[in-house]
């Protein structure tokens, strides 16, 4: 396996005296506290996913161990103000989704004879909203999500796939996954048909055990841990599948583990599909996959900490790849990916949800 120092030479832009030994937990909390208080001007442009970004920062800063940087109450306020609420029970039989907005901009809609036109309300910015209440320990019981599980099964389609907003929208895994998180964290699964979603997951099965965000596309190390982990929150995987008999899963895991394997770099790090370079994110993406089917131990988690250690900003956060400046995706993916690595004195991982355990455990 490729040394950290010789992957640096690959990438003649990240000047060796970026590059530490140690992963600089103080610097990555002050990156996330810097992005908690203003968000630089590049980010204007990503306004309407805020409550996305703010995922990013918190459950990264919950990761680090250092939530007590920020006001949970007022974190939790925030957030539950971007809950969109029928105006009555006929309401949720609407066709529309009550579920949240991604930003303050989504939540003034054009009025139009004095009606608010549909709401805006996006099941991936629901996935985060729950998250981060979590997180900061409000309790979900405290509310009442009725109308948000209801109107959620406005979005399955036939095949069992989900559309993220009640209209106009694509269907894809990263919205099943979004649609399963939210009734796990919600402990109720009213809002979705799990066999119908089950069988369009097994669908998106490539014939060399990727996973696809459609039928008939492309194996993607993104799309293969949505459907990965949607399984195995929704119940149909075992908790450690290359324990026990591989062969009876509903899914083929020896093909599956044959393609995760073959995303290893020789500089250490994990591609997320064939002939592209290593990127950060995907040691998420991949070792979750693998953390889940309890492969985890095919990982060389030495050269896999080397790459990501090369791709650590001296400002705190991480780039895509050695070299590159730091953004919010990749530095959270990064921290999480460090949690899978067991690295000493950050919170451990629930993979499946990509959050603390701790945080994956609150009700």
């Amino acid at each position: 396996m490729e040394s950290a120092e010789s992957s640096l030479e690959r990438h003649p832009s990240s000047p060796s005296s970026h590059h530490s030994a140690i992963f600089d937990k103080d610097r990555h909390i002050t990156f996330l506290q810097m992005m908690y208080q203003l968000l630089p001007p590049p980010y204007q442009l990503q306004e309407i996913n805020r409550l996305t970004l703010a995922y990013f920062v918190i459950s990264g800063l919950d990761i680090l161990g250092a939530l007590d940087r920020v006001d949970k109450d007022a974190v939790a306020n925030w957030v539950l103000s971007l809950q969109v609420r029928p105006r009555n029970k006929a309401d949720r039989h609407s066709g529309q989704f009550f579920g949240f907005l991604g930003s303050r901009t989504s939540q003034f809609p054009p009025v139009v004879n004095r009606d608010l036109l549909p709401n805006n309300s996006h099941l991936a910015s629901t996935y985060c909203a729950l998250a981060i209440l979590k997180i900061v320990g409000y309790k979900l019981s405290n509310n009442d999500f009725e109308s948000l599980l209801t109107s959620m099964r406005n979005l399955q389609q036939p095949d069992g796939s989900f559309m993220p907003i009640h209209t106009g929208a694509e269907t894809d895994l990263r919205f099943v996954y979004c649609a399963a998180a939210i009734s796990f964290m919600l402990d109720d699964w009213s809002g979705m048909d799990k066999e119908r979603a089950k069988d369009y997951i097994l669908h998106c099965q490539s014939y060399d055990g990727g996973f696809g965000l459609v039928p008939g596309a492309e194996s993607h190390g993104g799309a293969t841990y949505c459907a990965i982990a949607s399984l195995r929150l929704m119940g149909f995987l075992e908790d450690d599948l290359l324990s026990g008999s591989a062969m009876s899963s509903v899914i083929d895991v020896p093909l599956l583990l044959d393609w995760l394997v073959q995303r290893l770099g020789t500089d250490g790090g994990f591609q997320g599909r064939p002939n592209k370079v290593s990127d950060t994110c995907y040691a998420f993406w991949i070792g979750a996959v693998l953390r889940i089917l309890g492969g985890h131990k095919f990982i060389d988690k030495g050269a896999l900490r080397g790459f990501l250690l090369a791709c650590q900003s001296e400002y705190g956060g991480f780039g895509k790849v050695p070299g590159e400046l730091p953004d919010l995706y990749h530095s959270y993916y990064g921290f999480t990916a460090f949690g899978l690595l067991e690295e000493p004195h950050l919170l451990s991982l629930f993979s499946e949800l990509g959050i603390t355990g701790r945080a994956a455990m609150e009700v």
